[in-house]
């Protein structure tokens, strides 16, 4: 597949990224101009972070008045996983394209993006990422943009409904690669497992929620590795 067909497939594929991301930076946009900062501060944070997770809690500390270091710290546990995520993906992009390529993936690299490029079959090109980001990018701003100006004109039950949309994109990513390969629904039941431990356990609980995601990221990923290693004709020949 040469590039132009990776881009427009990732075009494709970051439709339905762009769909769920409208939904829940609708309700980033009109909580940030409900805590005081204006449309255009609100949308420039969205089109510069693309962390759902991170703007929400940042926004939380912006409103409490919150010290930049306290900022930093937060955004730092957050967002490490997007580290992984990077990390995990340079091994898969075909090593034929520039290197710099790369780090342009990298800004983009969120939890959906990562979901759809790892499901690939085979090496991926960056020009594949480039696609799913051109809509996905633009959904999770306009989104902010139109939440930020419709202000509180939505009742509660439905922005709380807006806000679900992203888990059933997500539902939507994982479940077909699930039903072809059992290691991956292994892989899913092993995380939903561990997530929960965290989400039960007196002293688990204690762990804040970036750090969940790197931990059970780490030991899931590290215990499929090791149990289910793919091998070069899995995982697709370098092109």
């Amino acid at each position: 597949m040469n590039r132009k067909e990776s881009f427009a497939r990732g075009l494709r594929d970051g439709i339905p990224i762009a769909l769920g991301y409208f939904a829940v930076s609708f309700t980033f946009g009109m909580m940030a101009v409900g805590d005081g900062l204006r449309v255009s501060d609100a949308v420039l944070i969205s089109l510069t972070n693309l962390t759902s997770a991170g703007q929400f809690a940042g926004l939380s500390i912006i409103s409490a008045g919150g010290s930049l270091w306290e900022m930093a710290l937060t955004q730092l546990v957050i967002n490490l996983r997007y580290s992984l995520m990077s990390f995990s993906m340079s091994q898969k992009f075909r090593r034929d394209e520039p290197g710099a390529g790369r780090y342009v993936a990298a800004f983009g690299m969120t939890d959906e993006i990562f979901a759809v490029s790892a499901s690939q079959q085979g090496r991926v090109s960056v020009f594949y990422n480039y696609g799913a980001m051109c809509v996905a990018i633009p959904g999770w701003a306009l989104g902010t943009l139109a939440g930020a100006v419709s202000g509180n004109l939505l009742p509660d039950f439905m922005v709380s409904a807006l806000g679900v949309a992203i888990y059933g994109m997500f539902l939507a990513i994982i479940i077909p690669p699930a039903k072809k390969d059992r290691t991956v629904f292994l892989v899913v039941l092993a995380g939903m497992a561990i997530s929960a431990l965290f989400a039960v356990a007196p002293v688990l609980r204690r762990v804040s929620s970036g750090f969940v995601i790197i931990i059970t990221t780490v030991v899931v990923a590290g215990a499929a590795a090791w149990l289910r290693p793919v091998s070069t004709e899995e995982g697709g020949t370098e092109k």
